[in-house]
């Protein structure tokens, strides 16, 4: 029983962090669109990028919603945490941000706060 257990809860942990992973590239996508010039503000706000992304948001809701029926509620924002990594990844690769000492360090913790949590 012990053993189906931590399946289950391994299983509602990988929801909750494909649902942090597909909001992170939903905020991708908003930055990408905020960074473009639009005639008016009505086309700023209902263009296909931004109407998919916040669809996505949505999705990612109905994620954790879903994953915190299978996780304790302590796992959830370790798990969420994660998303101030894959946002400084995409920071980096997709826009070409700079990495500097404070990101590190910050990245480092929270990756240590992760594997403390998993650990004990």
């Amino acid at each position: 029983m012990r053993m189906q257990m931590n399946k289950t809860v391994l299983i509602y942990a990988c929801v909750l962090l494909l649902g942090v992973f597909v909001s992170a590239i939903s905020q991708v996508m908003l930055k990408k669109s905020a960074m473009k010039q639009y005639d008016s503000k009505i086309k700023e706000y209902m263009n296909p990028l931004v109407i998919i992304a916040y669809i996505m948001f949505v999705g990612t809701t109905f994620l954790s919603i879903i994953a915190y029926k299978g996780i304790p509620l302590s796992m959830g924002p370790i798990l969420e945490a994660t998303s101030y990594i894959y946002v400084t990844f995409f920071g980096v690769k997709i826009f070409g941000e700079k990495l500097n000492l404070r990101k590190v360090v910050a990245m480092g913790l929270i990756i240590f706060g992760i594997i403390v949590y998993a650990l004990g």
